[in-house]
């Protein structure tokens, strides 16, 4: 069997090369671009260098010729199409580019496998919880078929994703699924992203980097965590536990709360827990915001089995060591 996963060195894309390679005997083809940081791939250079099962392949989904190449090359049975414009806050101001990426680019990609004679393979396209945007209170927790409202650049990008990926399914008779995750994290997290930024910043005071205020944004948003290695098992558990080809599945953690008390959380579990302060900085703030994001996650339960099994505190640690180990490394690092 051979898999494409396009975004392989992202958080998500480089933890499922992971899980694929301990779990399953399968030949990882990893699609990126060129130019593409490889940071979280690091501990898989040597293997990719002796093709021992892993093997990159430029590529860009802006770049349709690209697209074609890698499908070639891999002729996937599985397809995990996780790259993607990926930053919220950055999609107001690149919202052409977003929108070029996610939804253009999600197009270009299901055309290349389409065309691709001889292949047949499983899509998952990840769609995101941002699609559902502005939910009001009495729509909690969110399941499907909950109306989407997005509520950033990134967000109508992803609501495009969705349907594109729905509509190969239905019009072409591809084996396409989409998942809506919910919000996940853990380590390799970016540091654009609210829960990684503060655990970088905590890493940085505790190092006498930067003086001891974490800066934040919207700190009221309701969020249901999940950890990052849960999210790429039920990727896999999404394309080889009976698929259906057009469904459309919520996954997310089981554990919410504000990103106010995810925040108190890092602070208490660091070293500098009695002198850290908190200010909001104006430009991390969102124009507007999806602030209850509380997925109701039955349906993938139901069909596949899968249930979150780390701890959101295993998971807060584990990124804060993350962030601690890199920051210890010496080398400098923008606080963002």
């Amino acid at each position: 069997m051979r898999a494409l996963i396009t975004g392989i060195t992202g958080m998500v894309g480089s933890h499922l090369a992971d899980f694929l390679l301990e779990n399953t005997d399968w030949d990882i083809y990893g699609m990126c671009r060129w130019r593409s940081p490889l940071d979280n791939v690091s501990h898989l250079l040597d293997r990719a260098n002796r093709k021992d099962r892993l093997h990159f392949i430029n590529g860009d989904l802006c770049d349709y010729i690209s697209l074609v190449n890698a499908v070639e090359e891999s002729r996937p049975d599985f397809v995990f199409h996780l790259a993607a414009q990926s930053y919220p806050s950055t999609s107001f101001t690149a919202p052409i580019q977003t929108l070029d990426t996610n939804i253009l680019g999600t197009e270009r990609l299901l055309e290349a496998l389409r065309r691709c004679p001889g292949i047949d393979p499983i899509i998952h396209v990840c769609s995101s919880s941002e699609v559902f945007g502005r939910v009001p209170l009495e729509k909690l927790p969110i399941d499907e078929e909950c109306s989407f409202h997005p509520a950033s650049p990134y967000a109508i990008s992803k609501t495009g994703t969705d349907l594109v990926g729905r509509f190969h399914a239905e019009a072409y008779g591809q084996k396409v699924l989409i998942t809506r995750m919910f919000t996940h994290t853990g380590p390799r997290r970016g540091d654009v992203f609210a829960e990684s930024t503060f655990a970088k910043q905590i890493a940085m005071i505790e190092q006498g980097l930067i003086p001891p205020v974490v800066k934040t944004g919207n700190l009221h948003s309701m969020r249901t965590w999940a950890d990052v290695r849960d999210a790429v098992r039920a990727y896999y558990m999404l394309v080889t536990i009976n698929p259906v080809p057009g469904a459309y599945y919520n996954i997310g953690g089981s554990f919410s709360c504000t990103v106010e008390d995810m925040l108190k959380h890092l602070v208490s579990i660091s070293t500098f827990r009695d002198s850290i302060r908190v200010e909001t900085e104006q430009a991390r703030l969102r124009p507007l915001d999806a602030d209850l994001q509380v997925p109701d996650t039955t349906k993938f339960r139901t069909h596949t089995g899968w249930e979150p099994e780390m701890s959101f505190e295993k998971t807060m640690q584990d990124l804060l060591d993350y962030w601690r180990e890199r920051v210890n490394t010496g080398k400098y690092h923008l606080v963002r």
